[in-house]
């Protein structure tokens, strides 16, 4: 017998940097990314603004949805990122 697998989940995930600033990214494993930010060992942008904080992440069907989701949010200005992060919307 088949045993169908789920499709793997997709993220796109805000943090707020100990700086103030915004992080924006994709992961299939929020958790383990966030913790890979604050390790230093996240990405680049990151490194020397630690510790971050998750502010949102909302979940997508794929790799590919959250991919677009992520340009479409990173496009936006400040305000409307947190006014979105406010309305659970990005």
């Amino acid at each position: 017998m088949d045993e169908k697998v789920a499709p793997e989940k997709w993220y796109v995930y805000v943090l707020e940097c100990a700086d103030g600033s915004l992080y924006t990214g994709t992961t299939n494993d929020v958790a383990a990314r966030v913790a890979k930010h604050n390790s230093g060992k996240g990405a680049k942008y990151t490194r020397g603004r630690t510790p971050v904080v998750l502010k949102a992440s909302l979940e997508y069907e794929n790799k590919s949805e959250a991919a677009k989701a992520e340009y479409v949010f990173k496009e936006l200005s400040r305000e409307e990122k947190i006014a979105r992060i406010k309305a659970h919307n990005i």
